[in-house]
């Protein structure tokens, strides 16, 4: 476990356990210089302390990507998550992290868990600061419900096309993945005027590039889940992995990490990729997508909806006052718009990835907080 511990973090890595339930789970907290913990938890089978500690990481360069006082911290918990004992597993893990929660950590949701699952931590934490993203009939700021991260990915995608001189309205758009962010992302894009051509669940992919209807897509999704795909007519089938190189302007990996290498990046059709999952491209194709110049918003830029969501819901934790929807999407759509167009502007001023630039820029934030606050190694370079 030593090997993931640099000059950044984590500060902090809790592993838990209960015989009873057979929960399995961790916290990572990455960096905390600029705030506390805060990031998602999520749920599944294949989940590791690696994963959480990376997710973590890029949740330290997420809030300070847009410039917002928390720090980079993940939760896993090692189970399924359409088991029948996700309650009593779900349970037991926030009680098993009552010394780090709320003061070092706030729950939130990440992949497996729901609006639901966040009330039932706030019941459990017993007090209205443990977790975020609850329902609305809790005082929350459902963000699934609402779609923030995904509007956000809209946004960024929309501004990433103005900057590079293509009107939304004649894009086409593939998407992997039509879980909340991908949902919620083609329903704006489609707002906006785009053409959403592909789009995939666990269950396949299907395809038309004359466009799918974005209205009928949601409906299935509401009453079949990722079973859409099977009830969907008039569009070709496609197999897992096919969204990714349909013939389409704009590319949005809004599934799980690790989808782009590098030589999916060297015959990758798109103009502009936008990253709605966390880390799924490698440094690689990263470096390939820019040789090509294809416009890529990184992840920890396009899908930080979320975390700006999270920050307004945490600062509404204890004055009981329900954060407005329209303001919320206002602040996200102001926000990262706006870090969209600096980090391609500063990429195509450096030469050097997008990645790169967004990274350096919430590296210098972060390190000066460090510095300040007297925590930065004792190495001239850092």
């Amino acid at each position: 476990m030593f090997e993931l511990i640099d000059e950044w973090g984590p500060e902090k890595v809790v592993c838990v356990s209960d015989a009873r339930t057979g929960m399995r789970g961790v916290l990572v907290i990455d960096n905390t210089a600029r705030g506390m913990g805060k990031g998602g938890t999520r749920m599944s089978t294949t989940v590791s302390v690696g994963e959480v500690a990376r997710l973590a990481r890029n949740m330290t360069w997420k809030w300070a990507g847009v410039d917002l006082f928390y720090g980079g911290a993940k939760a896993g918990i090692w189970a399924d998550p359409n088991a029948e004992s996700k309650e009593a597993v779900l349970r037991a893990f926030v009680r098993a992290l009552r010394n780090e929660v709320p003061e070092e950590y706030v729950f939130g949701l990440d992949v497996g868990l729901t609006e639901k699952d966040a009330a039932i931590m706030l019941d459990e934490v017993g007090g209205r600061g443990g977790a975020v993203g609850t329902p609305h009939a809790l005082g929350g700021l459902p963000y699934d419900q609402l779609g923030v991260t995904g509007h956000g990915v809209a946004e960024s995608a929309d501004a990433a096309a103005q900057a590079i001189g293509l009107s939304t309205g004649s894009l086409s758009v593939s998407i992997q993945g039509f879980g909340a962010v991908g949902a919620a992302s083609a329903k704006r894009l489609a707002e906006l005027g785009a053409t959403v051509v592909a789009v995939s669940t666990s269950r396949g992919g299907i395809h038309n590039p004359d466009g799918l209807d974005v209205a009928t897509l949601l409906d299935l999704r509401e009453r079949y889940g990722d079973g859409l795909v099977d009830e969907y007519s008039d569009a070709k089938p496609l197999a897992a992995g096919e969204e990714l190189s349909v013939t389409a302007d704009v590319l949005i990996p809004a599934a799980l990490q690790d989808v782009i290498d590098a030589d999916l990046a060297r015959t990758l059709p798109a103009r502009i990729v936008v990253e709605g999952a966390n880390l799924p491209s490698s440094p690689e194709a990263q470096s390939v997508l820019h040789g090509r110049g294809v416009t890529v918003v990184p992840d920890f830029i396009a899908n930080a909806g979320g975390v700006v969501a999270a920050a307004v819901a945490m600062d509404a934790r204890y004055s009981g006052i329900r954060p407005e929807p329209a303001a919320v999407f206002a602040n996200i759509s102001n926000k990262l718009r706006a870090s969209t167009i600096d980090t391609l502007d500063a990429s195509k001023a450096q030469g050097r990835t997008t990645h790169e630039v967004a990274r350096s820029t919430a590296q210098d934030r972060v390190r000066e907080a460090m510095v300040l606050r007297g925590r930065a190694p004792r190495n001239a370079a850092f």
